[in-house]
């Protein structure tokens, strides 16, 4: 559940902009696309391909950071 606390001074854009950022971060939409839709099977082979460069991408991150 994404849930975006507004300030006091805050504007209603930066706090939708906040939470939009939110949800694009945690896969929602990604996963309301591929609920939404059939999926063949070279798409799910695409992006299971693309999910896993990015699982390297993050590790490799969090080793760097860890090292330095």
């Amino acid at each position: 559940m994404t849930q975006v606390n507004v300030g006091k001074n805050e504007g209603i854009e930066s706090a939708l902009r906040r939470f939009r950022r939110q949800v694009s971060q945690s896969g929602i939409f990604a996963d309301l696309k591929r609920l939404r839709h059939f999926e063949t099977p070279l798409e799910k082979h695409k992006r299971k391909a693309i999910a896993r460069r990015r699982q390297k991408r993050f590790r490799r991150q969090e080793s760097n950071s860890a090292m330095g």
